[in-house]
């Protein structure tokens, strides 16, 4: 296969990601944009955001990188099953680091803030804030780029080629979305929601 030939296959197989990339992004935006009361009721929400959004690409897209080796090598095969522990312990792995590091973030963004001399929520709010959006876009990127990357794999596509755009996007997409629920609960259950 000669060079026009390759770029043209990879430019086929990347143009419906970044598509969707970037009416994903514009959705993500869109989210954002309307969260101003939020980023209002929880001071530091905002710091916050930014490192919660790179960690979801961080995390789950070297998940998807190892999940597209993994075929590439023959060790993992292209469909779910309930006994493939290499499969399970990799997403266990990849829903820890994302929780984790969203916690992390939290508790970074509030000592920061605070040492700036910022107003800032209290830490326990920007934690819960963090871990429960944390776990609830983790558990829907991990299935996401599963699912992508088994499917697009089993049609002839690069799983190496969709896993970036697909984890920037599902990443923003379901960071944002998930980060206003997880807002709105919080204020809800502590009884500081409008």
């Amino acid at each position: 296969m000669g060079i026009g030939e390759t770029a043209r296959t990879a430019y086929r197989e990347a143009l419906p990601a970044l598509s969707a990339s970037l009416v994903g992004g514009l959705l993500a935006g869109v989210v954002l944009g309307g969260m101003r009361g939020e980023f209002r009721a929880v001071p530091g929400l905002l710091v916050l955001v930014p490192a919660l959004l790179a960690t979801r690409g961080n995390v789950y897209g070297s998940f998807g990188a190892r999940l597209s080796t993994g075929l590439h090598q023959g060790l993992v095969e292209p469909r779910i099953e309930a006994g493939d522990e290499r499969l399970r312990a990799a997403v266990a792995a990849a829903l820890l680091n994302g929780v984790g590091i969203a916690g992390f973030a939290a508790l970074a963004a509030y000592v920061v803030l605070r040492l700036l001399g910022d107003p800032v929520a209290p830490a326990g709010t920007l934690l819960v804030v963090a871990l429960i959006a944390g776990v609830c876009s983790g558990v829907a990127l991990a299935a996401v780029v599963v699912l992508v990357v088994f499917a697009g794999y089993r049609r002839g596509y690069d799983p190496d080629t969709l896993v970036g755009p697909l984890v920037t996007t599902t990443g923003d997409v379901f960071g944002t979305l998930f980060l206003l629920l997880a807002v709105r609960l919080t204020l809800a259950l502590s009884g500081g929601g409008g």
